[in-house]
């Protein structure tokens, strides 16, 4: 492939090898992670008998946590609102091993966190599954500017996120980092898929170790402007 050219390329030999032993890895977290995650909610789907049918099963509402880290937030969420079903996942295996040990000191049942990357968990998540709420606490700034790219908030995950969540469903969003919070408020407002809701109260205050070392942090909700469109 030329430089600068946009055409694929024409010889699979012409692909590092490193390049297709990622994809071979992908595709087996992806496998675990699809199978850890129907095990995980396959009891909700069970239960469910209220929602609207889809392909994969009647549609089930959960309340989900990207960047989880020891579970404390979401464990705290749970344990006020024991009959909701919450997922978490992080990037860490440690981090998740102390966020179930959280768990099943409580006995939280409907509380399941997972060791998954945001995109592939988007990915493998079941048709039926909706989300009631996602939210994001504290996420990686990625302050230089070459590094934004890295960000969570994108446009093609708020689209995603978008066509994902249940009726009345809303994100929110809390950070540190001013100019984050400034990108976030920008990428939310140029979106076609999403509104800032300025009514909506904070989901659930339970302050977090990060949260708790700072001395302020912004804070912004949104929601979707069309659903699974």
């Amino acid at each position: 492939m030329k430089e600068g050219s946009n055409e694929p390329l024409s010889n699979s030999k012409e692909m590092p090898e490193g390049y297709f032993k990622e994809l071979k890895r992908q595709e087996l977290r992806k496998a675990e992670l699809a199978s850890l995650l129907d095990e995980a909610l396959k009891e909700e789907a069970r239960n469910t008998d209220t929602g609207p049918e889809t392909d994969s099963g009647p549609e089930t509402e959960i309340v989900f946590e990207a960047g989880c880290g020891h579970g404390h937030w979401l464990t705290s969420y749970a344990t006020k609102e024991p009959e909701v079903c919450c997922v978490g996942i992080d990037l860490i295996a440690s981090r998740i091993t102390k966020a179930n040990h959280k768990k099943e000191k409580r006995s939280l049942a409907k509380l399941h966190f997972l060791k998954a990357e945001l995109n592939e968990f988007l990915e493998v998540l079941p048709e039926h599954i909706k989300f009631k709420s996602v939210i994001f606490l504290f996420p990686d700034p990625w302050p230089k500017a070459r590094h934004h790219k890295n960000r969570m908030i994108q446009f093609p995950l708020l689209k995603l996120l978008a066509q994902k969540m249940a009726p009345n469903g809303k994100l929110y969003f809390r950070t540190d980092d001013q100019a984050y919070y400034d990108w976030t408020i920008e990428h939310l407002g140029a979106s076609e898929a999403w509104t800032i809701d300025n009514q909506t109260a904070w989901i659930h205050e339970e302050a977090t170790y990060f949260q708790n070392l700072m001395d302020s942090y912004y804070s912004v909700i949104a929601q979707p402007m069309t659903l699974n469109g």
